[in-house]
Formats: C-alpha cells, sequence, structure tokens
C-alpha cells in the first residue's frame, strides 16, 4: 500500500490580514487561522489517490500547539494520521531551517508508518509566499520533486512511477519520474472536497501525534529557529493608499450615456494623448 504524507502550514486568514501602522508587522491577534489555501488541494489528490489505489495518508505540520485544529480539519476530510511538530526551540524558523525539521519529520514518519512513496506540499503559503519549503524538503531527503503541478495523470505502483502536468509560464510540461517524490500542488489541480459527517466525528475524537524537540535525538539545534535561519528582513512598510478619483456617468439610453463618456474624454483631452484624430 502507498504511503503518502502531506505538508500543510496553518496561516492567517489573508483576508483578514492587517498590518501594524506603528512597527509594520502583521496583526495576528483576532485574525482566524486557516489551514494554507494550497496545502488542501495537495491533500485532496493524495486522498483522490487513496479512494482509487488505497493508501494510507499521513499529515504533518510545525507550529504552535493550536494548529492542532488545521490537523483536524485534515483528518475530517479522510487523512488516516496526523503529527505536530512543536516546540519553542522551532520558533522564529525561516525557510531553511522549517525545511531542515520536516525532513527530519519525514524521516521519523517513514520509520514509524513504513516508508514514504509520495509527499503532496501546497506551491507556497499564504503568509511567506517564498515557495521555497517543498523543494528544500526534497533536496535534503534525495528525493525526486516536481514543482507546479497542476495534473497528476497517472501513479503505476507496479512500475513505481508517477505521471503529471508541470503548469509552466509558456505552457504545460508533461513528466514522468519515479518514485519517492516530492510534488508542489497548483489550485487547478482538483477541486477540495467536504468534509463529510463520519470524518467530522473522527476529527472530533482524534488527537494529533505530538513531536518536540526531545523526540529527534539527532536534531542539530544551531539549524532550528532563530538560529537556523539566516534570513534577515531588513525594512517593512505598508503601500501607501492612494486616491482614485472616479465619476458616475449615467443615461436615459446607452447612447445618451456614450455621448456623455465622449464629453468626459475631450474635456480631459484623452483622444489627443492617445493619439485620436
Amino acid at each position: 500500500m502507498l504511503h503518502i504524507v502531506v505538508c500543510i502550514k496553518q496561516v492567517p486568514d489573508s483576508r483578514e490580514i492587517r498590518i501594524d501602522p506603528k512597527n509594520n508587522t502583521l496583526i495576528r491577534q483576532g485574525v482566524p487561522s486557516i489551514v494554507n489555501f494550497y496545502d488542501l488541494h495537495g491533500l485532496e489528490e493524495a486522498l483522490r489517490i487513496k479512494d482509487e489505489l488505497g493508501a494510507r495518508v499521513t499529515v504533518v505540520t510545525m507550529g504552535p500547539p493550536p494548529a492542532e485544529k488545521s490537523l483536524k480539519q485534515c483528518i475530517s476530510l479522510g487523512a488516516d494520521e496526523a503529527v505536530l511538530v512543536t516546540d519553542r526551540g522551532f520558533a522564529g524558523a525561516d525557510t531553511l531551517a522549517t525545511s531542515y525539521v520536516i525532513a527530519k519529520t519525514l524521516q521519523k514518519v517513514a520509520e514509524t508508518w513504513g516508508a514514504i512513496d509520495l509527499v503532496f506540499c501546497g506551491k507556497q503559503t499564504l503568509d511567506g509566499d517564498t515557495g521555497q519549503v517543498g523543494p528544500g524538503v526534497a533536496c535534503r531527503l534525495d528525493l525526486e520533486q516536481l514543482t507546479y503541478v497542476s495534473k497528476v495523470v497517472e501513479v503505476d505502483t507496479e512500475k513505481r512511477r508517477l505521471t503529471a502536468h508541470r503548469l509552466l509560464e509558456d505552457g504545460i510540461e508533461v513528466v514522468q519520474t519515479s518514485m519517492p517524490v516530492l510534488i508542489t500542488a497548483l489550485k487547478e489541480l482538483n477541486k477540495v472536497r467536504r468534509a463529510a459527517m463520519p470524518g467530522m466525528i473522527r476529527a472530533a475524537r482524534y488527537k494529533p501525534v505530538v513531536w518536540t524537540t526531545a523526540d529527534f535525538p539527532d536534531l542539530e539545534r544551531s539549524m532550528i529557529g532563530l538560529k537556523g535561519s539566516p534570513t534577515i528582513v531588513s525594512k517593512t512598510w505598508v503601500p501607501e493608499v492612494k486616491a482614485v478619483n472616479s465619476k458616475m456617468i449615467t443615461g436615459d439610453s446607452p447612447e445618451a450615456t456614450a455621448v456623455q463618456l465622449l464629453d468626459q474624454l475631450w474635456e480631459r483631452d484623452l483622444p489627443s494623448r492617445l493619439g485620436w484624430t
């Protein structure tokens, strides 16, 4: 049976993010947290493969204890197991330190529940927006990696091959690679399902597996948290809000409205600036 791991992250809802005007940092208090949008598409694809071929789906995340809520949501959708990696020592991690901890977590997951065949990540997170963690994990574990995947065409369990479409700037690339492989998911990959009642009941009773630094005896402390994060934010700022002048044009008929629009354009000398005669 295939073993699929999905890496998720609990992030602030980007629709309600606000900026503190004094220190130019995100105001997280009072902002609801959600499962990263792209990660849900990775989970959905893992569950589709599970439905078609049979698989064990394990979900992992690194974050504070409240991230348990997001793991429970994944369980309600159909994941089999969930792991929360949480410790004050992991706080302040950039993408380099995060990929190191996630890679260590996947190694421990493989030791606990069996070798991993597929790893799904979202293409990027809504808060960090870097798209670096997935590829970073693949490099640390020496996995094949397919980024920006818009379609999984086939998973051949006998030949241990996977065929997928990658969305590029100038078209679609059809790629075939061997497993194990790490995939970063786009929203075009699928439509995320809704949780069914049995899944919600199981999620309500489920307690995720919790691992701390004590569960990783070979963890290099200089490579986690702030110590393992060479990224430095030198400056942040909030873009100035620019006023936009607008005017509603109405008329008794489309023709009358068009005449008013042309009058406004001529008043602003727009036709001559555009080279109209």
